[in-house]
């Protein structure tokens, strides 16, 4: 029996993980538009990582060039060590899923799942039985004999999942897979698949801009501007301590405050213009006489008293979002906070024009690294 009939097991694929490495890699069109530049990057066997990045950031670029479509300028794609670049797609064994399933509509279920053991010449009998096992795994069994046009979006990427993993590739590419789904499905279909992906211990390349999805998902996340990794880390290190403002701002929302920090310790301030002081109390090794930028995520901010740092601030609109309560504020200086609440049926209680106390804990702000003008 053929490595890849190996691994199969009724109701359950069990796929060796394979380290993608991505090394010092660049891609450029036309000979000129940089699309990524030097890029590196260590997917361990059986992780989940997703690049994370608005349109052009070349998170796209980066799949694409790994799956064999678009060529490295330089660097270079390693699966378990083997440099992939050269190779056409169909000698890199990679599964790949995109947002239109590219699904054959003549042929069944059962025939597109299949269709990757056809041709890498497995048995009728061992196709059968992986295809059972792969329909079980994503929850279809029984839709073997329909076809594309007799499923609903999901049930479709179902299938192309299905068919991505059959053949027990090292890694699993994945292009904004779930980008063409309503926001119910797509909720329930990140929690399909990442069930998935945990059962058979795929190493899984994902390319999202959606923050949402790559937080629910990953179990690291590569965010990606102009080309570049910005930040790597677990979804709650980019949420928690953000390292660059892009980052702070594009994973989730926040406060960002600029201005000089004065004072010590317990006195502590940031300067930010207009007569704006803004609490540092318990923020360590702020430079002196050097511009800084500071961030805190609404969510961390309270109404009233009780918290180590405050502000105090006049509320200038209220936001009722069904659970979540947002409240923007400003100080006396121009400084205007937004602040997210639990809904506990105090709406009625804050209205514009308010005079309320805004506070937070020193460790929920954040000193962003990259250095302001």
């Amino acid at each position: 029996m053929a490595r890849d009939q190996k691994r199969f097991r009724r109701g359950c694929v069990l796929i060796n993980g394979a380290r993608l490495q991505l090394q010092d890699l660049s891609i450029v069109y036309d000979g000129q538009i940089t699309a990524v530049d030097s890029v590196s990057l260590d997917v361990e066997p059986g992780e989940f990582l997703t690049l994370l990045g608005p349109s052009g950031s070349g998170k796209t670029s980066i799949l694409m060039t790994v799956a064999g479509f678009v060529p490295a300028a330089s660097g270079r794609v390693l699966v378990d060590g083997d440099d992939l670049l050269g190779r056409p797609p169909n000698e890199r064994n990679l599964g790949m899923v995109f947002q239109d399933y590219a699904l054959f509509p003549h042929m069944s279920v059962a025939e597109n799942i299949g269709f990757p053991l056809k041709m890498r010449n497995w048995s009728k009998a061992d196709i059968k039985q992986a295809v059972d096992g792969a329909l079980e795994m994503v929850r279809l069994t029984g839709y073997e004999n329909r076809r594309p046009t007799q499923l609903s979006g999901g049930e479709q990427q179902r299938v192309a999942l299905a068919r991505s993993t059959v053949f027990d590739p090292p890694v699993l590419l994945m292009d904004e897979p779930l980008g063409a789904l309503d926001r119910q499905l797509r909720e329930h279909l990140q929690t399909e698949l990442k069930r998935v992906q945990s059962r058979t211990g795929i190493t899984t390349l994902y390319v999202t801009h959606d923050q949402q999805e790559a937080m629910t998902l990953s179990d690291r996340i590569a965010v990606m501007r102009d080309g570049r990794i910005e930040q790597i880390g677990t979804p709650a290190e980019l949420y928690d301590r953000p390292a660059t403002r892009f980052v702070a701002s594009f994973v989730g929302e926040t406060n960002l405050f600029r201005g000089r920090p004065t004072g010590s310790g317990s006195g502590a301030m940031l300067e930010t213009g207009n007569g704006g002081q803004i609490p540092l109390d318990g923020i360590a090794d702020l430079p002196r006489d050097e511009m800084i930028e500071i961030s805190i995520r609404p969510e961390r901010l309270t109404i009233g008293g009780g918290a180590r740092c405050t502000v105090e601030a006049t509320i200038v609109e209220v936001g009722f979002a069904g659970e979540m309560i947002r409240v923007t504020a400003q100080t006396s200086s121009g400084d205007q906070f937004r602040i997210k609440q639990q809904n506990r049926g105090q709406a009625g209680q804050l209205s514009a024009g308010t005079s309320i106390q805004i506070g937070w804990n020193p460790e929920d702000l954040v000193v962003l690294e990259q250095p302001v003008d």
